[in-house]
């Protein structure tokens, strides 16, 4: 079974850290499964943190 990141608290994390988890998650597949639903939040992660990195800009 795939162990996912969790935020620690209420705040997500940045689209740095979310990146990184996306890697890690990719890197330590196990049995050739793909972790789909792992996957599918950490990108949700990334692209929340994206988006507020990107109106940080603004």
């Amino acid at each position: 079974m795939q162990k996912t990141l969790q935020p620690a608290g209420p705040a997500r994390p940045s689209a740095a850290e979310a990146n990184e988890a996306i890697r890690l998650l990719v890197e330590t597949r196990v049995d050739g499964e793909w972790p789909a639903q792992a996957y599918e939040f950490l990108l949700e992660e990334w692209a929340a943190a994206s988006r507020k990195d990107i109106s940080a800009d603004w």
